[in-house]
């Protein structure tokens, strides 16, 4: 399928002309491309049938997949709530436990019949009788909001609808909750479908046309509200963003009074979360003028005064808590979490030591609880779900899975690399133990590098079939992200992004150097924001690499902010409208960059046809660009999958039948 139809579609950027021949691909909805993609799914089909590894991975995969997965558990008064997947089921089932008797209050493989139907967000009413609970259909960012009750596991009438991006806040007499959602879609014209988010207060036993409106800031449209109640039970706070900025603003008001919400942070100048209130007294953890995050108290009378409790570290303060009246704080040294804690008054108490070093999972507990729980996990380790009792200062593993596999044949490496402009790059590496590095074996390269996301250490039991296979996994943590702070992820961003990419390919470049692999058998991967990073890197060093997995990509640079919600991400990228923005944007944008006659590796480009974050667009094009452009001998597979998204919710069958096609065409191209 080299020659298909091209518009005569010419824009003029600030004097630069912009070819864009394949836009009608971007209407999902039209006859030519839904042609088209059913023309491409029966050429990736063909690809995939000239495999010959997928059955035997399937049956691997699907054997590795098959062990119980514990999540971090709740307490709500004297009730513990825990999810927990057997093995294969599509969706974890959510369980009470009430004394000795654990019973199922809702299980989401009863929701569709294939797994597609996820529950993606759920909130415990105070007094333990009510759990609201948000669902996504086939990987939709899109949420409706149900509430059930706790002791007959039966759903109320309550339905909430044009959910998108929302906390949800129970109120302290448990009469209904807080969220925030988007205008019905009927209601405005499609470009502000993701605007204009309002807060409400939803009662139970009422209609969603009830719902009372709480707050809305209409003269700028673009905000987006998370409502929470503060720990004393008297305030609703708001945590306001605009986009994926790291920075956001903080409002307020009393819960009981009818006044205006008061805005105590509103300049948008650095991150603000809180933490805990006593009274008017509020903590926040906040990266002012400290890029690896410090604690300050606001007293909210006297606003202008701002104390430091715990200043800053030489390690990134991740996430703060308070627990049991001490702040218990999440340090990232390396992308490794650790655990300390800290009495009220800022003073250091002590680290919780934990048997197994990697990523902090999850962590529950409450301001007047003596106990929390959390999960821990590594590239070789499954989470494991701890208790920790603050009085006894002991530490109990709460559920831990036991893999059929035997994990001690492996191991992880953390080294570190120079990249071109010699800032050193931490790099995860995990292989067979005594694996001889001679420049043979396959590798799978895997980066992010943006949004001010870390890529700490987690378990993947795909993963474990590469490894059984003699490949090696590494992933680099590029900047961009979050892993040393905000100065890390302004290096990878806006006119910066050119060092994500050179910090990816000087990682392919030192695995090449010490004898780990070779060129041709070296593949990346990447998906969404690191979809983009490998199409570009792709598309800048076609040299270097063996082949490429590109998942969801974001691949036109210029018009990415058109599309859905992705001109919440302008803060990130920048916009190519933006005269001063648009010359680096044009540089780095995959699409622009495919040169005539080009040899590139063989790219294997996924992407979902219900993806409404990273529309199915960017990977039409560019495969459709690449059809055209790239030397002939070019192997290039555009794999559409049905009934999925961005990857929110996806069902264990869906996730096995991916990694079979991913492994199927790696162990092809790798030769």
């Amino acid at each position: 399928m080299r020659t298909i139809k091209k518009n005569n579609i010419v824009e003029d950027f600030h004097g630069t002309k912009v070819e864009d021949p394949y836009r009608w691909l971007e209407d999902a909805e039209s006859n030519e491309t839904k042609q088209w993609a059913e023309d491409i799914g029966r050429q990736c089909d063909a690809y995939f049938n000239n495999t010959n590894t997928r059955d035997e991975d399937r049956k691997r995969l699907t054997e590795l997949w098959n062990y119980p997965k514990y999540f971090v558990p709740q307490k709500v008064k004297d009730q513990l709530f825990y999810q927990k997947n057997d093995g294969l089921q599509n969706q974890a089932v959510l369980y009470k436990s009430s004394g000795n008797e654990d019973s199922v209050l809702i299980d989401p493989n009863q929701l569709s019949d294939d797994g597609t139907v996820a529950m993606v967000n759920f909130e415990f009413s105070p007094n333990a009788k009510y759990m609201a609970y948000a669902t996504s259909t086939h990987g939709s960012d899109w949420q409706e909001i149900f509430v059930r009750e706790i002791d007959h596991a039966s759903n109320l009438e309550d339905h909430i609808q044009h959910v998108k991006f929302t906390s949800i806040a129970w109120s302290p007499d448990s009469s209904g909750f807080y969220y925030s959602r988007f205008p019905e879609p009927e209601s405005v014209n499609e470009e502000d479908q993701g605007n204009y988010h309002k807060v409400y207060f939803h009662k139970l036993g009422t209609s969603q046309a009830e719902d009372q409106l709480v707050y809305e800031h209409p003269d700028n449209k673009e905000l987006m509200f998370m409502p929470f109640i503060t720990h004393d039970d008297q305030y609703i706070g708001l945590h306001v963003r605009h986009g994926t900025s790291a920075q956001n603003r903080f409002y307020l008001k009393k819960i009981d009074e009818q006044g205006e919400f008061i805005r105590l942070l509103d300049e948008h100048d650095a991150e603000y979360i809180y933490i805990h209130n006593e009274e008017s007294l509020f903590y926040f953890k906040t990266d002012l003028n400290a890029p690896k995050g410090r604690i300050i108290a606001i007293d909210i009378n006297h606003p202008t005064e701002v104390k430091e409790v715990i200043g800053e570290q030489e390690n990134l303060m991740h996430a703060v808590a308070f627990y049991n009246n001490q702040f218990v704080v999440i340090y990232l040294q390396d992308a490794q979490h650790q655990i300390h804690l800290y009495h009220k008054n800022g003073q250091y108490d002590k680290q919780i030591q934990i048997p197994l070093t990697g990523s902090l999972v999850d962590l529950k507990g409450k301001h007047d609880q003596s106990e929390m729980y959390f999960g821990m996990t590594s590239y070789l380790s499954p989470t494991e779900v701890y208790r920790y009792d603050f009085e006894k200062d002991e530490l109990d593993v709460f559920a831990k899975s036991e893999l059929e596999v035997d994990t001690s044949q492996f191991e992880t490496v953390q080294v570190f690399y120079q990249s071109k402009d010699g800032t050193k790059v931490p790099m995860f590496i995990t292989k067979k133990k005594g694996l001889q590095l001679d420049g043979t074996n396959p590798v799978i390269l895997f980066g992010y590098g943006g949004f001010n996301v870390a890529l700490t250490p987690a378990f993947n039991p795909a993963v474990l079939r590469w490894l059984e296979k003699g490949g090696i996994y590494a992933i680099a943590n590029l900047r961009g992200g979050s892993e040393y702070g905000e100065e890390w992820h302004k290096a990878g961003m806006l006119e910066n992004k050119q060092n994500v990419f050179d910090d990816f390919i000087s990682a392919g470049e030192y695995l090449i150097e010490q004898k780990y692999t070779s060129k041709n058998k070296l593949s990346i991967m990447g998906g969404s924001n690191g979809g983009l990073l490998v199409a570009a890197c792709m598309v800048q060093r076609p040299d270097l690499f063996g082949a490429v997995v590109c998942r969801v990509p974001v691949i036109d640079m210029l018009r990415y902010h058109k599309f859905t919600i992705g001109r919440f991400w302008i803060p990130e990228y920048g916009s190519a409208e933006n005269p001063d923005q648009f010359p680096f944007l044009y540089k780095y944008s995959p699409l622009h960059n495919i040169k005539e006659g080009q040899k590139y590796p063989p790219v294997l480009i996924a992407t979902a046809e219900s993806d409404d974050r990273v529309v199915p667009a960017h990977a039409k094009k560019f495969a459709a660009t690449l059809f055209e452009k790239a030397d002939p001998e070019s192997t290039i597979v555009l794999r559409l999958e049905a009934k999925a998204g961005h990857g929110l919710g996806k069902p264990t069958s869906k996730l096995i039948d991916e990694w079979v096609d991913f492994y199927a065409f790696l162990d092809k191209e790798l030769k």
